[in-house]
């Protein structure tokens, strides 16, 4: 089960519409709407910034590995959505969540070297007894995620796609930092895997600067000007496959994400035994002009191979599109993110509730 995402506990049963999980998450704070106006907090992505950081915090003091941070970060969303938060120790959760990652991806740390970094770190918010508590959280995680801990990760896709696209280490760099941040979105409650990973490929093709040859790339990356066009970039990229797909008689839609990817079902132009896994793409096949317009001429000929790619697979766009308009709205929103208020507002309830 852990070698196919078709067949994992992850597809069947952690994978969400955007309605199914907002009326999860609306039950949890209907159950009890005192605590909740008691206790208001932040919007949800900028709580999943701030676990974020401290999870990479304590993953680095503990040198784990990125897809272990990126499995505990999963861990928590799927806790916290049959768990109301504010019932909740954050702090004890996301360290034992990292702790059980570490143990399912075979990387285990000792459970009190986890607890005396985690009291180091948040010395305010960890108790004394804290490895009893952290073995206590432990089988409370086990439980509400009803022993379903593999995770598939977007990762593999990307490293087993960087020779068909021809990626340059940079490119490759962009689209797992594009990956890294998705965790800090709903993503990985409502796509699958690849789908996150070909959505990166293609955000990192458009928004990676350009080496001009004599000068060097801008710092901090691409200028907002140069994203902003690589975000009209990706959208006509994503469009014209969506209509060379639909010409082609194949289906974009909700349907086609059941039969793409590493172990999905078959569609157009798959490799045989690698079911709805395109062949390598050769050519620019006749990709319009539109895209020429809104990327360097350095990377048009790859983004059209790519699109060309998208067309003849049976790969879900729409889930592409989703995944891409979710990412831009994650970073309009981090730009508004504050730690500090962030923090005070998990504080409050940790401490008033003694938990």
């Amino acid at each position: 089960m852990a070698a196919s995402y078709w067949d994992s506990t992850q597809r069947r049963h952690w994978q969400f519409t955007k309605d199914e999980l907002a009326s999860m998450r609306q039950k949890l704070e209907d159950e009890d709407p005192g605590l909740v106006l008691m206790f208001p907090l932040p919007e949800l992505r900028h709580l999943n910034i701030y676990f974020n950081q401290q999870i990479n915090r304590l993953g680095k003091r503990l040198g784990a590995r990125q897809q272990a941070m990126a499995t505990a970060q999963v861990y928590l969303k799927r806790f916290y959505s049959k768990m109301e938060i504010r019932r909740t120790n954050p702090y004890l959760v996301l360290t034992t969540a990292f702790y059980l990652a570490c143990k399912m991806e075979e990387c285990p740390q000792h459970i009190r070297l986890v607890s005396q970094e985690a009291r180091s770190l948040w010395p305010a918010d960890f108790q004394t007894d804290a490895v009893i508590r952290m073995g206590e959280c432990e089988f409370f995680l086990i439980s509400e995620m009803n022993s379903q801990l593999i995770i598939h990760q977007p990762y593999r896709t990307l490293t087993s796609l960087q020779a068909d696209f021809n990626l340059l280490p940079e490119e490759v760099a962009l689209a797992w930092t594009v990956i890294n941040d998705h965790y800090m979105t709903d993503i990985p409650l409502l796509h699958p895997p690849h789908t996150v990973a070909l959505t990166a490929v293609l955000l990192a093709l458009v928004l990676r600067p350009v080496n001009v040859p004599g000068q060097a790339s801008p710092a901090g990356g691409a200028t907002p000007a140069a994203a902003s066009q690589g975000i009209a970039a990706a959208t006509a990229a994503l469009a014209q496959a969506q209509a060379r797909q639909a010409m082609a008689g194949g289906n974009g839609g909700a349907g086609a994400g059941a039969g793409a990817g590493a172990g999905g079902g078959a569609g157009p132009g798959s490799r045989p035994g690698t079911p709805g896994m395109p062949y390598p793409i050769s050519g620019t096949q006749g990709a319009n002009g539109m895209l020429s317009k809104k990327v360097p001429d350095a990377r048009v000929g790859k983004v059209q191979r790519f699109a060309a790619w998208l067309a003849e697979s049976s790969i879900d766009i729409e889930a592409m599109v989703d995944c891409t308009q979710e990412l831009i709205s994650f970073y309009q929103c981090h730009e508004e993110y504050n730690d500090k208020h962030t923090k005070e507002q998990m504080n409050r309830f940790v401490k008033a509730r003694g938990l």
